[in-house]
């Protein structure tokens, strides 16, 4: 029988919520565990996972409907199960024995963990979304684990804390000795082939590792999924480096906190120019490079755009920036600029990411340069840009070494991962098809 996808109950005093947006469409094949919409309450934006696997049907709540808690607003399908035999209307009518039960989804913060959520009926273990999370990908079982939250509430630290000293799982990248990681980082997917290298993830300027998510959404990438926060950014240390080796050591010891073996890795404008100096430092096993809009390939650089994005504080001249971003602004959703929005207010980690655009990127200048990292590779290198990047110019990627791999989009601004999700998930799937541990 097909599984009920219901809207839950993500705060104590809600009784509606929000659909802002579906990561997947009707039709779509989704996994257990994949994120599959995103609801908005009047306290924070929520990420809802698929309770099942199998093929989305009967989406009854579109973008922006308000719902009830406790309203079905989609069934999963298995594979190869009879959608037409098997409808929301005759499984309403069956008996309740014939009915797969399932639990709400659970949730998971965009914005902030310290949310308190209430956990879903029948569940006594006390946890907030993100603990939820990191422990069902680190195969941890909640039950072991001791909260240091109010009421004894379990939250990522604890779970954290728990998989540094856990046997790590079959196919389930926990770190031994994770608790001993630089920065901040977190398994956003466990995989589904325990032969596929991970994959790393590392962010551009001014953003955090949740910004891989809308990505992520909705595919079906079979490695595990490692995404990093960069110095001044997200759940990172403020303290900057003074240059961007140090920044690449801090991020080598953090993948190998996390992970002892192959690695692929994937990077974002400022990232993709540290993940370079980390794939050419030679201190980990990494099987292949791809560098989205990376910064590096030249001196030019919008430095009204980095300096007018850490000084924004209100939505509308903080919106007005990151439209420079794309070229598509409906990619700009309002959980997306809410989020953002949220990051903005944090005076401290604004302060940290105005020094690294002044320390890196000093009078509108890219001061270092990745061109002699690259050359002296011998992995495979993927090089992707957005024809209408306003923020770092498309024409940096001529003159890279014939063997680097360069994609243009047409069309696309400084975030092709967004812009043109598809086509660079398929980039990355074959890249990693090709990289096995």
């Amino acid at each position: 029988m097909p599984t009920e996808v219901i809207l839950p109950k993500v705060d104590m005093d809600m009784e509606t919520g929000q659909i802002s947006r579906w990561y997947a469409k009707e039709g779509d094949s989704v996994s257990k565990g994949q994120l599959l919409f995103e609801i908005e309450t009047d306290k924070a934006a929520m990420e809802v996972d698929a309770p099942a696997s199998g093929i989305l049907r009967g989406v009854t709540a579109q973008e922006g409907t308000v719902v009830p808690v406790g309203q079905s607003v989609a069934w999963i399908y298995a594979e190869g199960e009879d959608y037409a035999a098997a409808t929301p209307e005759a499984i309403e009518a069956a008996p309740v024995s014939d009915v797969m039960k399932v639990a709400e989804p659970s949730p998971s913060p965009v914005v902030a963990e310290s949310l308190s959520v209430a956990a879903t009926q029948g569940d006594a273990v006390r946890a907030t979304p993100l603990a939820r999370r990191i422990a069902r990908e680190s195969g941890i079982d909640l039950a072991s684990v001791s909260g240091s939250g109010p009421k004894g509430r379990i939250q990522r630290k604890d779970v954290e804390a728990s998989a540094a000293h856990a046997q790590p799982a079959i196919a389930k990248p926990v770190a031994a000795k994770a608790d001993k990681a630089p920065l901040h980082a977190v398994w956003l997917r466990q995989g589904n082939d325990t032969g596929l290298a991970p994959l790393v993830l590392i962010h551009g300027f001014g953003s955090d590792l949740n910004s891989w998510r809308p990505m992520l959404a909705g595919t079906t990438l079979d490695s595990a999924i490692l995404a990093i926060d960069l110095p001044g950014h997200g759940e990172s240390t403020r303290d900057i480096p003074a240059d961007i080796d140090s920044i690449a050591a801090l991020v080598e010891q953090t993948i190998a906190a996390h992970h002892t073996g192959p690695v692929v890795v994937a990077a974002h404008s400022f990232g993709a120019a540290i993940a370079a100096k980390v794939a050419a430092r030679g201190n980990l096993d990494i099987r292949a490079l791809t560098l989205i809009a990376p910064a590096g390939l030249g001196p030019e650089i919008n430095g009204a755009f980095l300096q007018g994005f850490v000084r924004a504080r209100a939505e509308p001249s903080l919106l007005a920036w990151m439209k420079l971003l794309v070229q598509d602004e409906s990619l700009l959703t309002r959980s997306f600029v809410k989020a953002t929005l949220a990051q903005s207010q944090d005076e401290g980690l604004r302060n940290a990411q105005k020094l690294v655009a002044d320390r890196f990127f000093a009078d509108g200048t890219q001061i270092f340069d990745i061109r002699r990292s690259l050359a002296g590779l011998i992995i495979p290198v993927r090089v992707i840009f957005g024809a209408a990047d306003r923020i770092i110019p498309a024409a940096h990627a001529s003159g890279l070494p014939g063997e680097i791999a360069v994609h243009v989009f047409a069309g696309t601004g400084h975030m092709p991962q967004l812009e043109q999700r598809e086509k660079v998930v398929r980039i990355l799937r074959e890249v990693g098809a090709s990289c096995r541990q």
